[in-house]
């Protein structure tokens, strides 16, 4: 599961797809199309962002759920935390803190 994630992450575009919906989550692929080729100029076709967000909900960042004829991407950090406690980052200061 982490080398799915960290391959997810490799990419420059599936790191912009994934800044787009934790800006707005519950996008359509109409939607992340729209802003991947206005906000950021990417000329990506509709095709390559599917294939991009395949690999991302393949490795648990993104969720998709369906309403009526819509499918809708929604943003899932859970992977990211299962990182972050794995390999927790030191207090700088040197200092533990207490857990009382």
């Amino acid at each position: 599961m982490a080398d799915d994630l960290f391959k997810a992450l490799a990419d420059p575009t599936r790191r912009t797809i994934l800044d787009e919906l934790t800006e707005k989550s519950g996008q359509t692929l109409f939607e992340i199309c729209s802003r991947l080729s206005m906000k950021h100029r990417l000329g990506i076709s509709r095709q390559a962002v599917s294939q991009h967000l395949a690999v991302l909900e393949g490795a648990g960042l993104v969720e998709t759920r369906r309403e009526g004829r819509y499918k809708f991407h929604d943003l899932n950090t859970a992977p990211l935390r299962r990182i972050a406690e794995r390999w927790p980052v030191p207090d700088p200061s040197g200092t533990e803190e207490s857990t009382s």
